[in-house]
């Protein structure tokens, strides 16, 4: 399809600079930008590219300040990012929908399915399910017993739903996830290095409006819920143990574990291979640096931490200036050691 730049402008309710009626029907990044492409400037790093870009339409800030010629027609609006992401929402919405059930599929008969449905082939839908309205469930599939999906959730190819876990509104879980496995739990005996497995006999619950990536673990409790709440946004290859409760709008990027009975509040920022030890509580609004490893509670919100073990990140600045200046600070050491013995 295409959109003039004035009719982006109109639904996005910015601006145009240059040629209104400039049209585009694709979108494209700004350093690949391509004539009748569409793309966005959000990060002053890549303003440089505003200037060189072959893109028709660029979406820009109002308060941009242009320093070059520009060869694209400009939209300006309050937020680059999250207008282009509403775009790229739209356009979305205009891809043919699934619908319907493919076979071969086995769904049981006291499985019940809303309306609108798409059930993918080779899926496995057990007894008792409940599958709301516009819920999409795609190829080889696994949904356990007594699992609750809300409506307009999407399931992706290979995921699997472990029995009475419970999945909101408006969710999407992608392929090879694995949601309401076992947690880890399992005592010592008596007997050298053997262990008893202890049943894991809760479920899940994710809330409405969560997206779990690709490859990621959910655990069932051991008893109670392991609850992901409303809003938030785990990325690929993400393991969220038993018992973990996770706080409303909270994210965390790939690898990031969360070990056992732990508690993460709301809108809390983690960044990729983040480790936390289990059964602490991690306030909310708190923001984690790549690589963070946490061993006891951070009670203070808002709160920005790095390192391992972890600790403000304005401190971890100054350790890490000390930190590059070792090599040298052992220099003079060795000299200073020299100095006094004499040789």
């Amino acid at each position: 399809m295409e959109f003039t730049a004035q009719a982006i402008a109109t639904f996005l309710q910015g601006e145009v600079e240059g040629n209104p009626e400039t049209k585009v029907s694709d979108v494209s990044k700004i350093e690949e930008g391509k004539p009748g492409t569409l793309c966005f400037l959000a990060n002053p790093k890549y303003e440089n590219y505003l200037y060189t870009t072959d893109a028709s339409v660029v979406i820009i800030n109002r308060d941009l300040k242009i320093t070059g010629t520009v060869k694209a027609a400009l939209i300006r609006v309050d937020d680059s990012y999250k207008s282009f992401a509403s775009l790229l929402e739209l356009y979305n919405s205009f891809k043919p929908q699934k619908n319907g059930i493919e076979q071969p599929c086995s769904i049981a008969e006291s499985a019940t399915i809303g309306e609108n449905a798409y059930v993918g082939a080779f899926a496995y839908i057990s007894e008792n399910v409940k599958i709301g309205n516009n819920v999409k469930i795609y190829p080889q599939c696994y949904i356990g017993e007594n699992v609750t999906i809300g409506d307009d959730t999407i399931i992706f190819a290979g995921a699997r739903i472990y029995h009475e876990c419970r999945i909101g509104k408006g969710c999407i879980i992608h392929s090879n996830t694995v949601i309401g496995a076992d947690g880890f739990g399992f005592a010592p005996q008596s007997e050298e290095n053997n262990y008893k497995k202890i049943p894991q006999i809760g479920n899940v619950i994710i809330e409405d409006h969560v997206e779990i990536g690709a490859l990621a673990t959910v655990d069932r409790a051991t008893m109670g819920s392991t609850i992901i709440r409303k809003g938030v946004k785990l990325d690929n290859m993400v393991h969220i143990a038993h018992n973990v409760e996770v706080g409303e709008n909270t994210v965390m990027a790939a690898q990031t574990g969360i070990a056992g009975s732990t508690k993460i509040g709301s809108h809390c920022m983690f960044g990729g291979q983040v480790g936390i030890a289990p059964h602490l509580t991690i306030a909310n609004g708190v923001k984690l640096g790549a690589k963070s490893g946490v061993n006891s509670s951070i009670k203070k919100e808002n709160e920005i931490m790095i390192g391992s073990p972890v600790q403000p990140y304005s401190e971890f600045m100054k350790c890490y200036v000390v930190f590059r200046k070792l090599p040298d600070l052992k220099r003079d050491l060795d000299d200073m050691k020299k100095q006094l013995s004499g040789k």
